[in-house]
C-alpha cells in the first residue's frame, strides 16, 4: 500500500469522530450487514460519517490491508477500528457501543 493511501485513510479518520467505511449508503445500502450497522447508529442518534467504499476500490482494498480486517462495513469511533456487523451488533446489545459514541462526542464538543 502506498503512502498517499495510508494519508488518505488516516485523513479521512481525523475527519470524523465516527466513521463506518459501508458497501452504499445509509439511505441505499448496498448489503445487508452495511444496512445493520448504519441502521444503530441511527438509533443511537450520534452524528456520523460514512464513506462509499463501492464507489472507490483503491481505499476499499487498502482499508482492508491497513487495518487487517478483510471485510466491510468497518466501523471507526476516535480513529481506531471498532469492527464489523458482528462486532457492532454485540456491543450495540451489551450497551458498550452506546458508552464508545458517548465517549467520542464528548471529546469533540470539548474545547482543545
Amino acid at each position: 500500500m502506498n503512502d498517499a493511501l495510508v494519508s488518505q485513510i488516516e485523513t479521512l479518520l481525523k475527519s470524523q469522530p465516527v466513521l463506518l467505511f459501508m458497501k452504499g449508503t445509509p439511505d441505499f445500502p448496498m448489503c445487508g450487514f452495511s444496512a445493520k450497522v448504519s441502521g444503530i447508529l441511527k438509533e443511537s442518534k450520534t452524528p456520523f460519517a460514512t464513506v462509499n467504499i463501492l464507489e472507490e476500490p483503491e481505499l476499499r482494498e487498502g482499508l482492508k490491508v491497513y487495518a487487517n480486517w478483510p471485510t466491510f462495513p468497518q466501523l471507526y469511533i476516535g480513529g481506531e477500528l471498532v469492527g464489523g456487523c458482528d462486532i457492532t451488533v454485540s456491543l450495540h446489545q451489551s450497551g458498550e457501543l452506546q458508552r464508545l459514541l458517548e465517549a467520542s462526542s464528548n471529546k469533540v464538543d470539548q474545547p482543545a
